[in-house]
């Protein structure tokens, strides 16, 4: 597998897999060439309808039970050899070849997959959020407020919402599928002050400008315009510090 390969020839990783090809055959050919050294197990690889992508492997006596998400029902075998390589070594505590986790990026991440992705997320999956208004927070309010302060009111619609459970490991999420920002009802309390829940809703907000890059084999959540745009919070780092005070 070569970076080269995914980097100079992006058409590579949209040809679809050749009929006939097996997933089992590509699995097993991956086995190999990590050079284990045991006998390959028998491979059963099956694609499920997963509301994301999604994949699994589950390796018993000598049968290895592998679930990948049918978003990659077509997609090109140099591809699914980089996920057989990441899947692999996951279970058997190696870790995979920066080409792998590039490759597999690259193609998970482009325009056309990430809208492939988050249509089928929305036609699939549901986001279940308790009403904006909560007892101390109406974070609709606070939306309103951002977007008029920060954002000119240019951000698509957005539905803001709390957690249906009081979380305090996950304070905030954005999902750009169903384009909800969740704050967790564990901040909906008299102790938390305004200005902490008005930047965790900020930086949720953020995420719908500045969406998931790819630097190589990483992921980038937090790019550096995100991190800069997060800065013109007013209080940004008295809410840094109240975070780490208030976080497990």
């Amino acid at each position: 597998m070569s970076t080269d390969l995914c980097a100079a020839q992006p058409e590579q990783l949209h040809l679809p897999l050749r009929t006939g090809t097996s997933l089992a055959g590509i699995f097993e050919r991956v086995f190999r060439r990590l050079d284990l050294r045991r006998p390959p197990p028998g491979f059963r690889v099956e694609f499920r309808p997963y509301t994301g992508m999604r994949s699994s492997i589950r390796l018993k006596d000598s049968l290895a039970r592998v679930r990948i998400s049918d978003l990659l029902e077509d997609a090109p075998p140099l591809v699914v050899e980089a996920l057989a390589e990441i899947l692999l070594s996951n279970v058997y505590r190696r870790r995979p070849s920066r080409e792998a986790r590039e490759c597999y990026l690259a193609y998970v991440l482009s325009p056309r997959i990430r809208r492939k992705t988050e249509a089928t997320r929305r036609k699939r999956g549901r986001k279940h959020l308790r009403e904006a208004r909560g007892r101390h927070f109406d974070l609709a309010e606070i939306l309103e407020e951002l977007k008029r302060r920060f954002f000119q009111n240019g951000l698509p619609p957005l539905r803001v919402g709390w957690t249906l459970r009081r979380s305090r490991t996950i304070l905030g999420h954005y999902d750009s599928a169903h384009r909800t920002i969740s704050i967790s009802r564990w901040l909906d309390s008299p102790r938390v002050p305004r200005y902490l829940v008005e930047y965790l809703v900020y930086h949720e907000m953020l995420h719908a400008i500045y969406p998931v890059e790819r630097n190589g084999h990483r992921r980038v959540v937090h790019s550096r315009r995100f991190r800069a745009a997060e800065k013109k919070f007013p209080k940004y780092d008295q809410a840094r510090r109240r975070l780490r005070l208030i976080c497990p």
